[in-house]
């Protein structure tokens, strides 16, 4: 009878461990990659990891960019997948906070991933753990004409005192500094995440856009003193806020500014308006606080293992998979940005070799204004930004509104 018992227990093992094995080969993938590029990038990563790891079966699903949104919202707290796309950053802080995304620490540590992706590591940690795979990237930064730039003898500027210079000299020569178009407000946001980042550091930026500092703090008006050396001289185009960021780039083009504060997908529209490598030049933005970590503005799409995936061992294969520097070589290839990796390589394309230089040695990626921070404050914040750059005069209102915001929106005091 005994026998019988330890037989017929033996056999329920074998049978539950078979179940779990044949389980464990299904790994299923959420998504929002339904682009062309992206959606091609993922075919090939998918395809290539299953040769790879021919017993495991992937089943994936795309969604369109704005249903994902939501979606993602529902599936993590029900059925949820074992892999769903999302960002890196605060971000991902709501999932992480609400006990939806997996820690995978534990893949970081036996991949080396600490510093094969070091740039990213601040933006994928939260309590000192790690909660996904960041697999690409791509830089912000300052376009400049060169030609103008030989015209007034100007040298690229390393210190915000430098850029400054500069600006008074093409001022004088009839030359906007630089340019943009805030009618959309996220310009304005790039320019505050640098102004913020190059002051006040990664750190004090992500606690900022978290809700944790008032934005009257002495440390914030700082910022906004730095920008209006810039803002009250006239250096930059005077209608910007009327203007999109492409109503901007015949400025640069044309040599009726000099440079311009935006991401390299700039760099394909200001090619076809005539620019080329001889004409068109990058920089990172400058130095304004000796000793502040050099932190760059990096949108970082990421993958994350959620809490409820029901199989979590071949989902950390793939992140590993993921991370490696071969395989994000290739699908940045496709989608024409940059990996993360920096093992990695990038083709001769001079503006993603610089951009892939920078990110790879930067000492923090903020995720970009509106990534960073919630979406109303996001709104409101750009909002003042736009203000601010055409009325430097109303920053002590424009920042008691955002104080304002911050109280009820993060509902802290």
């Amino acid at each position: 009878m005994v026998q019988s018992t330890r037989a017929a227990a033996l056999a329920l093992a074998v049978a539950t461990m078979t179940g779990m094995a044949a389980h464990a080969g299904d790994l299923t993938i959420f998504t929002d990659t339904s682009d062309p590029a992206p959606k091609q990038a993922f075919q090939t990563l998918i395809d290539d990891f299953q040769k790879a790891n021919p017993d495991v079966h992937v089943k994936w699903t795309v969604f369109d960019h704005e249903g994902y949104k939501t979606a993602i919202r529902n599936f993590l707290t029900a059925d949820a997948p074992d892999l769903a796309n999302w960002y890196a950053g605060n971000r991902m802080a709501p999932f992480v906070k609400a006990g939806q995304f997996m820690d995978v620490s534990d893949v970081w540590d036996q991949n080396g991933l600490k510093t094969s992706l070091k740039s990213a590591l601040p933006s994928m940690t939260i309590d000192g753990k790690q909660w996904g795979i960041p697999y690409t990237y791509y830089q912000w930064g300052i376009y400049y004409n060169k030609d103008v730039f030989k015209k007034f003898g100007v040298d690229i500027p390393k210190t915000w005192d430098d850029f400054i210079a500069a600006c008074a000299k093409f001022k004088a020569g009839g030359v906007d500094c630089t340019t943009t178009g805030t009618k959309a407000f996220w310009p304005a946001g790039g320019w505050f995440d640098y102004m913020d980042l190059r002051t006040n550091g990664y750190q004090f930026h992500m606690d900022l856009t978290n809700g944790k500092i008032a934005w009257t703090d002495p440390r914030v008006k700082k910022v906004f003193d730095e920008w209006a050396k810039l803002l009250k001289p006239g250096y930059l185009t005077a209608n910007s806020a009327a203007i999109d960021w492409q109503d901007a780039l015949p400025n640069l083009v044309q040599g009726k500014a000099a440079t311009y504060l935006m991401g390299n997908f700039a760099v394909a529209p200001l090619k076809a308006a005539g620019m080329t490598n001889d004409t068109l030049g990058f920089f990172p933005f400058p130095e304004i606080t000796p000793g502040i970590g050099r932190a760059e503005d990096a949108p970082t799409d990421t993958m994350h293992i959620p809490a409820k995936a029901k199989n979590p061992t071949d989902a950390k294969k793939f992140l590993a998979f993921l991370a490696s520097a071969d395989e994000q070589t290739k699908i940045n290839d496709i989608l024409g940005q940059l990996p993360v990796n920096n093992q990695s390589k990038v083709g001769s394309d001079p503006f993603l070799q610089q951009g892939f230089t920078m990110l790879s040695t930067a000492d923090g990626l903020a995720q970009f204004f509106d990534r960073d921070a919630p979406a109303e404050m996001a709104k409101i914040g750009m909002e003042g930004f736009q203000e601010f750059m055409a009325h430097p005069d109303r920053v002590d209102e424009i920042l008691k509104r955002l104080e304002a915001a911050r109280k009820r929106i993060y509902q802290q005091g």
